[in-house]
């Protein structure tokens, strides 16, 4: 048998060994022709030999440029077939991260240390900027793995990055030190930072947060969701920042997709907000950009939650007020509504919760003052 192995003499003098074998067929079943050229004649033997054997025993994986997102987006039309809405949602959500991060990747280029960085990143930074929890992190590491099973399945890949990443210890203790290191505010602080940015412009969105809303879900709300008449709003849209892109979609989920009743101070506030657009867009004419969001400047230009939350921060500096997450304004609402016996269930419709008891464990905090209630009761009992 001939040598497979060739020289080949650049015009610069430089030597290089090459050669040209066959793979394994393609799928419309024609001649898959494979070229490698290497700088030693023992690497390119050893690769020719690899080749020659993966291709005999199906392990071959030729070389491919789709990227990650590609992949992600073929294999969530196959793998959402004939599924509940809500479902395609969850995929979606959960395979974000990894395409927010490495989706302009080849698909062949992702590694066991991508997988790693996407825990870490999603644990401390997240999507929000505050890190999300171990139990969707473990949740986006499931889909990663059915999607890479597939293209491994396909021989797209050669193994599944994902397949032995984990959460680590580490991390979970870290989350879990941050996460009882953060307070909502109590009633009374509520009340004080309201007292404190009455005279904000962004006044009456800012209740909303207090009604428990997501802050993505404060600015992708529209005049239109908002019935000033009937005094309700349907909260349907969320707008948010992921990386350097402004993403506006549905809620994450059908039960996150709910229609509110605006308690007085809030309608009163929101009645206010919209004449004041009004005027201003009056006064801004062609420069107004009308995109009729509720949560603009005085230009029309709307909010992302980073911006929302910069500006939180900057009243509660001039407020004097404990600094806090604004995603803990939902926090205090929630657990206001639940230490003031408002129904389980209620307040998981209200939170856009479809578990009571998930809504209860991760927004409701207790603190002294809620269990004086307790105490008041023994003293009926005791005295």
């Amino acid at each position: 048998m001939a040598d497979p192995i060739k020289k080949v003499v650049l015009r610069d003098g430089t030597v290089r060994y090459r050669f040209v074998t066959d793979g394994p067929r393609k799928a419309d079943g024609k001649r898959r022709q494979i070229t490698k050229t290497f700088d030693t004649k023992k690497e390119a033997r050893d690769e020719w030999a690899r080749i020659r054997h993966q291709s005999k025993t199906g392990e071959y994986v030729a070389s491919d440029k789709m990227t990650v997102s590609e992949w992600v987006d073929i294999w969530l039309k196959g793998a959402t077939v004939d599924v509940e809405k809500n479902t395609i949602r969850s995929y979606t959500y959960a395979l974000a991260p990894l395409k927010d991060l490495y989706g302009h990747l080849r698909l062949q280029q992702l590694t066991e240390e991508h997988m790693d960085e996407l825990v870490a990143w999603m644990m401390t930074s997240g999507r929000s900027g505050n890190g999300v929890g171990a139990y969707s992190v473990e949740l986006a590491l499931s889909r990663i793995r059915s999607a890479l099973n597939e293209a491994l399945r396909r021989k797209l890949v050669a193994r599944n990055v994902a397949q032995f990443t984990r959460v680590p210890r580490q991390l979970r203790k870290a989350q879990a030190k941050r996460k009882a290191a953060r307070k909502p505010w109590t009633e009374e602080e509520v009340k004080e930072f309201l007292r404190g940015s009455k005279t904000d412009r962004l006044f009456a969105p800012i209740l909303l947060s207090f009604l428990g809303l997501r802050p993505a879900e404060v600015c992708g709300l529209k005049w239109s969701a908002v019935d000033l008449e009937a005094g309700v709003v349907k909260v349907e849209m969320t707008r948010t920042l992921v990386g350097h892109v402004v993403e506006e979609k549905e809620t994450k989920t059908e039960a996150g997709q709910r229609t509110l009743p605006l308690p007085a101070p809030v309608l009163q506030a929101l009645k206010a907000f919209h004449a004041r657009q009004a005027a201003e867009k009056l006064k801004a004419g062609e420069a107004y950009q009308d995109a009729e969001y509720v949560l603009v400047d005085k230009w029309g230009r709307p909010f992302t939650s980073e911006r929302l939350r910069y500006h939180a921060y900057r009243l509660m500096r001039e407020g004097g007020v404990r600094k806090v997450r604004p995603y803990d304004a939902r926090h205090s609402a929630l657990t206001f509504l639940a230490t003031t016996g408002v129904p389980d269930t209620v307040l998981a419709a209200w939170a856009g919760h479809s578990n009571a008891a998930f809504t209860k464990r991760v927004y409701v905090t207790i603190d002294p003052e809620h269990l004086r209630v307790a105490a008041a009761a023994f003293d009926r009992l005791l005295g």
